[in-house]
């Protein structure tokens, strides 16, 4: 039964749609296991750029069904908006389907993510304020609203009834907003989007099992990545779920057994959005660089990402929590101009050498990078076609990060092309 899964290892924002969509090309199924709208992928296609943000990245493969799993979190306007976005650009959206155990965002809960932000202040978490975290908290307290309630009316009122009675009190005792009307609500989301969600609702579980029962592949795609993951990450400058390996089970319906292989996908350096500790991060005109070549900014929300070396403690602790079985490494030619490329291959922390990551938040604050310097290529690797063809000093950067990793390098990204890939 063979099942693979693709997981961000470093912040998010490392390209894994790219590669879900290579794979997805021997696919039968992309399944998408957490997460919501606030995470963001980008495939380019015949020079066609996608930007992606709940439907599966295997959506551009017509042969393959596209899943979102019951551990998804679904902005069903945003839902419809995307699929007709792509529905306009030509893209087949017919075999979507979406599990009847994902849970609903509606517009309080992204108002209370809204204010729960700003209520921090200089403690912000950087948020995309698209209503994920009281969505998922929604669901851990028994308040949540699933995909599947839309098809009882009287259920659905029911359940809005009783959810949006606890949000409106924190909306109008606590942050003295005005309270929103369930029923209005009820209309607006029955006519709105039932009509268009309702042939799209299905046994996600059925659907999986019965692709593996089949020998078919299937392919589960997480978003964000490891350490934005809600019990491994930086907490708590974090995502509300876990897309980490583990995730996909639980997300997704399946028992560890049916996995095959997982694939980290890891640029080669490392960005991130929001606030949280980041030992590498670079002030200097390498990470502007780094920015303005690769492009770093947000695909759903446009802010500047923040740029660093690429960090081998981080990967090799991804590494044990996935059970990575290798790496896909991406943006490699962000790096082609640099004299020098670094790889951080542990820490100083109060003068002593670390080099796993420590488990004590305080501790990563105070991380001071120990870098293996190599030299750069200098070489332009987007019209690279085969891995012979790659200068010595690609190779040797690739080898070390793979040697420092302790997992193997099985693809590299030499551009933002869908073709712009070699075997490794």
């Amino acid at each position: 039964m063979p099942a693979t899964i693709v997981l961000g290892t470093q912040w998010g924002d490392e390209g894994k749609g790219k590669f879900t969509d290579l794979l997805a090309a021997d696919a039968s199924m992309v399944v998408r296991f957490q997460g919501g709208h606030n995470a963001g992928h980008t495939l380019v296609v015949d020079g066609e750029s996608f930007a992606l943000q709940l439907v599966p990245s295997g959506v551009l493969n017509p042969e393959t069904i596209p899943v979102i799993g019951n551990g998804v979190v679904v902005d069903p306007f945003v839902l419809l908006a995307e699929m007709k976005m792509l529905s306009d650009r030509g893209v087949d959206v017919s075999k979507v389907r979406v599990s009847g155990n994902a849970h609903l965002i509606l517009p309080y809960h992204q108002q209370l993510d809204a204010l729960h932000e700003r209520h921090l202040g200089d403690a912000k978490l950087g948020t995309t304020k698209r209503g994920i975290g009281p969505a998922y908290a929604d669901k851990s307290m028994r308040l949540g609203i699933r995909v599947q309630d839309m098809l009882d009316e009287k259920i659905f009122r029911e359940k809005l009834h009783t959810s949006l009675s606890h949000a409106n009190k924190i909306l109008t005792k606590v942050f003295n907003r005005l309270p929103m009307d369930p029923d209005d609500l009820a209309d607006k989301v029955l006519a709105e989007c039932l009509p268009g969600i309702k042939p799209l609702i299905a046994d996600s579980i059925d659907l999986v099992h019965s692709a593996l029962e089949a020998d078919q592949n299937v392919l589960f795609e997480g978003a964000q990545a490891t350490f934005l993951d809600i019990d491994h990450g930086t907490y708590p400058f974090v995502t509300s779920s876990n897309p980490t390996a583990g995730g996909a089970c639980t997300g997704a319906g399946i028992g560890p057994k049916h996995i095959d292989r997982i694939i980290g996908i890891a640029k080669a350096y490392v960005t991130r959005v929001g606030a949280g500790p980041f030992p590498t991060e670079l002030f200097d005109e390498d990470g502007d660089k780094m920015v303005d070549i690769g492009r770093e900014y947000g695909t759903n929300t446009g802010r500047r990402r923040r740029p660093g070396w690429v960090d081998a403690v981080m990967l090799r602790h991804a590494a044990r929590l996935n059970s990575l079985t290798e790496l896909a490494i991406t943006k490699l030619d962000v790096l082609d101009t640099f004299d020098t490329v670094k790889i951080c291959t542990g820490y100083m922390i109060d003068g002593e050498k670390v080099s796993v990551l420590p488990y004590h938040q305080s501790e990563i604050h105070k991380a001071e990078p120990i870098y293996l310097e190599l030299p750069g290529w200098k070489t332009d690797l987007t019209e690279v076609k085969d891995v012979a063809d790659l200068p010595v000093n690609a190779k040797n950067f690739l080898d070390a990060l793979a040697e420092q990793a302790r997992v193997p390098i099985s693809l590299v990204s030499t551009g933002p092309g869908r073709k712009q890939f070699l075997h490794y």
